[in-house]
């Protein structure tokens, strides 16, 4: 369903981390997250150019005008530090069968971050913050077949595989999520309060 008006982005906090709405100040961070191999090598497989990231956070803000709902930036809380990116999307993917109304999450993080936690506990907040705002029964997701790392994430955030299919001809496996209160099994650390700004 389509939403012609705009929408505020929420701020999301955890005890660690503040997840909040990129603004045209980010495209440098963006743009050195996006443009490493490290980080594409699962999603694309090849580093975007500055380019190509700006189109992607004008993707972003068009989620949050048109459906309500999007990706946020994710930084440390008392550093302020650059983390990474978090969020749910619609992008029509031509996968069968199709997430259709189904929201897609997604989420990346800089690799001086990784193994921090960081990624559960941002998808925690989000994964909150959709079931008091929106309430879908379902959430999806997609993860390269060589992603352990991100099926760890997926896992404790309650997402099962759902099958394997090939995506723009790589392997792809589809992972789902029932509606269901993220708080069951998250630490303290990991709840959010919200407060839209």
């Amino acid at each position: 369903m389509i939403r012609s008006t705009s929408h505020p982005i929420p701020v999301l906090e955890t005890a660690r981390l503040r997840l909040r709405g990129h603004t045209p100040a980010d495209l440098t961070v963006c743009a050195e997250l996006w443009g490493n191999a490290e980080v594409t090598r699962f999603i694309g497989g090849k580093p975007s150019t500055a380019e190509e990231t700006w189109s992607r956070l004008l993707r972003y803000l068009g989620h949050w005008t048109l459906l309500g709902f999007g990706y946020w930036l994710v930084e440390e809380r008392e550093t302020k530090d650059f983390v990474g990116e978090v969020g749910l999307s619609d992008y029509k993917r031509e996968l069968h069968p199709a997430f259709g109304a189904t929201p897609e999450a997604g989420w990346v993080l800089h690799p001086r971050h990784h193994g921090k936690g960081y990624a559960t506990e941002a998808l925690r907040a989000v994964l909150e913050w959709e079931r008091t705002a929106l309430g879908s029964k379902e959430i999806g997701c997609i993860i390269a077949p060589e992603n352990s790392a991100s099926f760890r994430v997926a896992e404790r955030c309650g997402f099962v595989e759902s099958l394997r299919t090939v995506y723009k001809g790589s392997p792809t496996v589809i992972l789902r999520r029932r509606a269901a209160s993220v708080s069951a099994g998250a630490s303290d650390r990991d709840r959010a309060r919200v407060s839209v700004l």
